[in-house]
């Protein structure tokens, strides 16, 4: 059902004139309570498509009004308008008339949820509420207190108490809504005395760690120095294998070398083997 519904959610989905679909969804009828019992039926027994239609934007006003209760948190009105539609579509495909409760009753969970999900997911960068206590606080810390400045002790323990939490969960929650989210690297164009206020400034760089840098340059002139010594106790035979199967950019085949030398390519490849166990030994050593 939710595909066929999907005409109904573009045809009348808040655009760029947020004011013109407002006046649109004015314009569509109230349903009596005889019209949508007979929608609802319709639906619910014969998967009436366009029943489910009927219903839908019938109660888009009534989305719309919802969403506006959540113009506080800084995100686009049509974004919730369009998310609480989508509430509004799950709830009629689960309207069923027989348990004699109105469908925007019914509806108004549903349309609920998707607009909390919605800003959960977009007021920060950095979930701020993820159990069950934080997000009753989260949709509920900002109507509880009465001003702006940090709760008291007692009254962070009333609202506590009014929303059945912790304390320490009440002070959490207070601390993320006046907290920001800051980028990791300052903006290209920012001045230059608040730049180095990013977090990447505090970060240590061990690039340029001084003794770092010589160890580095230690290992790989020992590695080095190690790799001659292990080399020069090859044959000759075996030091030219090594350098074109391993050291040189243009590397040689097996058969390649096979044919300079003579020998089979399964020889060459065990003259390679012997020779890399040597230096292997040798670099370790």
């Amino acid at each position: 059902m939710s595909t066929d519904l999907q005409p109904v959610a573009e045809v009348f989905s808040p655009g760029s004139n947020l004011q013109a679909y407002m006046q649109a969804t004015n314009r569509i009828p109230i349903l009596s309570v005889e019209e949508e019992r007979k929608l609802g039926e319709s639906l619910y027994y014969d998967n009436n498509l366009d029943a489910a239609r009927q219903l839908v934007m019938a109660h888009l006003r009534f989305v719309v009004h919802i969403a506006k209760s959540y113009s506080g948190y800084g995100l686009s009105q049509a974004d919730l308008i369009q998310e609480g539609n989508v509430g509004l579509m799950k709830a009629v495909k689960r309207y069923n008339p027989e348990k004699g409760v109105r469908l925007v009753s019914f509806a108004v969970h549903w349309i609920k949820a998707e607009i909390h999900e919605f800003i959960l997911r977009n007021w920060r960068i950095v979930k701020v509420a993820t159990t069950k206590a934080q997000r009753k606080l989260f949709f509920n810390l900002r109507g509880s207190k009465k001003r702006l400045a940090w709760l008291t002790n007692d009254e962070a323990k009333a609202v506590a108490a009014d929303l059945g939490v912790d304390v320490k969960h009440v002070h959490e929650m207070e601390g993320r809504l006046s907290a920001y989210d800051i980028a990791f690297d300052a903006p290209a164009d920012d001045d230059e005395d608040q730049t180095y206020h990013a977090p990447a400034h505090f970060l240590e760089d061990t690039s340029v760690n001084p003794a770092k840098l010589l160890e580095d340059a230690n290992w790989e002139e020992d590695s080095v120095d190690k790799l001659h010594v292990a080399l020069e106790q090859l044959d000759a035979r075996s030091i030219d294998i090594i350098q074109r199967r391993w050291l040189r950019d243009e590397k040689a085949t097996l058969h390649e070398l096979a044919a300079e030398y003579g020998v089979s390519a399964e020889r060459i490849r065990q003259l390679e083997k012997n020779a890399m166990k040597k230096v292997k030994v040798a670099l370790e050593a």
